[in-house]
């Protein structure tokens, strides 16, 4: 009988953990990662990262054969395709298939510090991005460094990678009007 009592009682304090976890209010900020030309989802934030050229197509996915000093043309915008605003920011990743070699000297871009806003290696864009909203570019042509880009390149990919994270701006205010002061953006 002891025994009995005692086993119900522990499977209604049990219960009562439990329920309490469960009343407990929390907030959650929703974030994200994405890679060029990807549509990325997680909780209601979604984006879409579009590289076009001055032309008005899409840069190719293959890449382009370049030279030591041409400027190649690629617009990198972010567009807001869900019903929620929120606060983004994009990281350049620089690689070339050669461990010898570092191609983040070879490239040279030109990121509007009004726009964007550089913290910490990552490039902020300076305001909230409202749903349907696309972004200024953050930056709009590659120029490859032809004092950089000598011999040892010769037949190497130089790879340009945008990476873009966002997080709600709902419910998350910011310090002093800096974007990288909101709530929730992931680790790296």
């Amino acid at each position: 009988m002891l025994n009995r009592m005692k086993a119900k009682c522990s499977v209604v304090a049990l219960v009562a953990i439990l329920f309490s976890f469960l009343n407990q209010g929390t907030l959650a900020y929703f974030s994200l990662v994405g890679k060029a030309a990807s549509v990325v989802t997680s909780g209601n934030i979604q984006f879409a990262i579009h590289e076009m050229t001055d032309q008005g197509t899409e840069f190719p996915e293959e890449g382009v054969y370049i030279l030591p000093g041409a400027v190649v043309s690629k617009e990198v915008s972010i567009e807001n395709i869900c019903a929620h605003p929120f606060y983004l920011r994009v990281k350049i990743v620089y690689g070339v298939d050669s461990k010898e070699l570092s191609a983040e000297d070879c490239f040279k871009l030109q990121i509007d510090p009004a726009r964007w806003i550089l913290h910490e290696g990552w490039y902020y864009y300076n305001g909230e991005v409202s749903p349907g909203m696309t972004t200024e570019n953050v930056f709009s042509h590659v120029e490859i460094v032809g004092s950089k880009v000598d011999n040892r390149y010769l037949g190497k990919t130089l790879q340009l990678t945008v990476l873009a994270q966002a997080v709600q701006s709902e419910n998350n205010p910011l310090t002093d009007e800096k974007p990288y002061t909101a709530s929730g953006w992931p680790a790296e």
